[in-house]
């Protein structure tokens, strides 16, 4: 990389608070240790900056500019980084879609997105390529891996534009990050973030993580969702490495045969891919001793689960808790405030708990006029920082109702203790957690409901020992109608995400009412957990 020697003038050519400062600052001052390892290749920092500045200038010879979306469908590959960071050094704002969408869900969310151009993952190209007549709006298809017919090849950009240092600014209050989460309609809703929010909660990570450059984290979690992402830029703020696992479901083997070979020292996991490790009969045969944090978030971790896991790996477990528009992390749950296995069973309590506010965090939890709660009274949980999303994409209406002076309403109930450790025991909007995603139970209903033989249908999360939380339907059938479950369950995966289809279905002669005919679910759990 050319500096003309002069480094230090050379680290303020991009603005602070930006993320291209931190890309750029890294392949300075170090160029050559190791940012990112997928399967056998490997790149360094100065290299991902070069592969960067190459895409920058290829979408400006498709004439898109600062300000311009792009999309990316994709599971995580090293190529994922390369749209990610043209969008962090080149001003555009990145729209990141599930890869498990069904065509009729990603054509809403990119329409949604306005995105210009679109990078597509290998396992994608098909149902892409079926709705590219639905997408007016996309000028640009481009391929991540490999050669497809009728697009780009991310690849062939890299090689043929310069690597030079791209001649745009962004700053830090320019939108560069769209994460999109369903809402309790089933309805898209974009999570708008800045460079200086986003940077923010990684600076709030790397203190509470204790962040140092010889870390190198085991990326297994999705670049679409906001916490994976977290974590991952976390690691790259901090001048660390990370690992990219691509499979497209969790491969336990695969993961703790990487943690061994490349001697890694993080993880950040959900509660479900803890019980398939742990499920392993030879779970010890992997040399895992270089392994230094295991951190668990997205879904709440049964306390045995915890305390098993504990025993197994060791006292190297930490929390943490958010949702798309806190940027996630809201609370914190320190390796030390896991140390009570030997305590007194009111003092393991607090393993119930998903921890005390992040630094530069406050949070409250209040009852439905928004008056705070004394400890052990159950509210919603109600958040302030510097870096909760700006706003909701194009929905100023749904932005004032989760947005109230300042304090992000999260829709979960929980309560608090007299030190501060914040409880879940319910979500306000009645969200499932499966496998660490989120579902939506009125999405479900919605496609339940288009089922010829349905009359009613309501979906609620059971306990389930593999996923935490199992999408399971309860139905009542139109009279003279016939179904199975399996029938059910196969109508759901043909309309959905395989993962927000139901599990388990149970038919009924009624569902429970209330006296204006609304379906009352608190009941159908109340019956389920007896």
């Amino acid at each position: 990389m050319a500096t003309e020697r002069l480094i230090l003038k050379e680290l303020g050519r991009y603005k602070i608070g930006t993320w291209a400062d931190i890309i750029y600052r890294n392949a300075l001052l170090h160029a050559d240790r190791l940012a990112f390892v997928y399967g056998p290749q490997r790149v360094s920092f100065s290299q991902y900056n070069a592969r960067v500045n190459s895409l920058i200038h290829a979408l400006n010879s498709l004439g898109l500019r600062k300000g311009d979306g792009i999309g990316i469908v994709s599971w995580n590959c090293l190529e994922y980084t390369d749209v990610f960071g043209a969008a962090m050094k080149g001003g555009f704002i990145i729209s990141p879609f599930s890869p498990r969408l069904q065509a009729d869900e990603l054509d809403y969310i990119i329409n949604y997105s306005e995105v210009k151009a679109l990078f597509v993952g290998k396992e994608l190209l098909e149902i892409v390529d079926r709705i590219r007549p639905r997408l007016p709006g996309v000028e640009h298809y481009i391929s991540l891996e490999g050669a497809a017919p009728g697009m780009l090849t991310n690849g062939e950009l890299l090689q043929t534009f310069p690597k030079e240092e791209p001649d745009v600014q962004v700053e830090e209050d320019d939108i560069y990050l769209i994460l999109y989460t369903s809402g309790t309609t089933g309805v898209p809703r974009g999570a708008v973030y800045t460079h200086i929010r986003r940077l923010e909660d990684v600076r709030t990570m790397a203190l509470q993580l204790r962040m140092e450059p010889a870390m190198k984290h085991i990326m297994i979690l999705p670049l679409f969702h906001i916490g994976g992402s977290s974590f991952f830029w976390t690691y790259f703020f901090g001048g660390a490495s990370n690992v990219i696992m691509t499979q497209r479901s969790f491969d336990p083997e695969a993961t703790l045969k990487t943690i061994q070979d490349e001697k890694a020292t993080d993880i950040h996991i959900v509660p479900t891919q803890l019980v398939i490790m742990m499920a392993l009969p030879n779970i010890d045969k992997y040399d895992l001793t270089s392994l230094k944090r295991i951190w668990y978030a997205a879904s709440p971790m049964p306390v045995e689960l915890l305390r098993k896991g504990m025993q197994r790996f060791g006292p190297i477990f930490e929390q943490g808790y958010g949702q798309s528009e806190s940027g996630p992390d809201i609370t914190f749950m320190s390796g030390e405030a896991h140390l009570v296995l030997d305590r007194s069973p009111e003092e393991q309590k607090v393993l119930a708990s998903c921890g005390q506010p992040c630094i530069w965090v406050h949070a409250r939890i209040v009852d439905e006029d928004n008056n705070d709660v004394e400890p052990y009274e159950v509210g919603e949980i109600i958040a302030q920082s510097k870096y909760i999303m700006k706003e909701y994409w194009k929905r100023p209406d749904y932005t004032k109702e989760a947005i109230v002076d300042g304090w992000l309403h999260t829709g979960d109930m929980g309560y608090y203790d007299e030190k501060g450790f914040i409880y879940i025991v319910d979500r306000k909007k009645d969200m499932i957690i499966t496998g660490g995603e989120n579902v939506y139970p009125r999405e479900v209903e919605e496609v339940l409901y288009r089922h010829p033989a349905v009359l009613e249908a309501a979906v609620i999360g059971l306990p389930d020992e593999k996923w935490v939380e199992r999408v399971h339907a309860v139905i009542v059938l139109k009279e003279g109608q016939k179904a199975t479950g399996d029938e059910i369950i196969n109508f759901c995966k043909e309309n959905l995400a395989r993962y927000k289809s139901p599990r388990s279905v149970d038919f009924v002669a009624a569902l429970p009412k209330n006296p204006q005919g609304k379906i009352l679910k608190r009941e159908i759990r109340k019956r389920y957990s007896q």
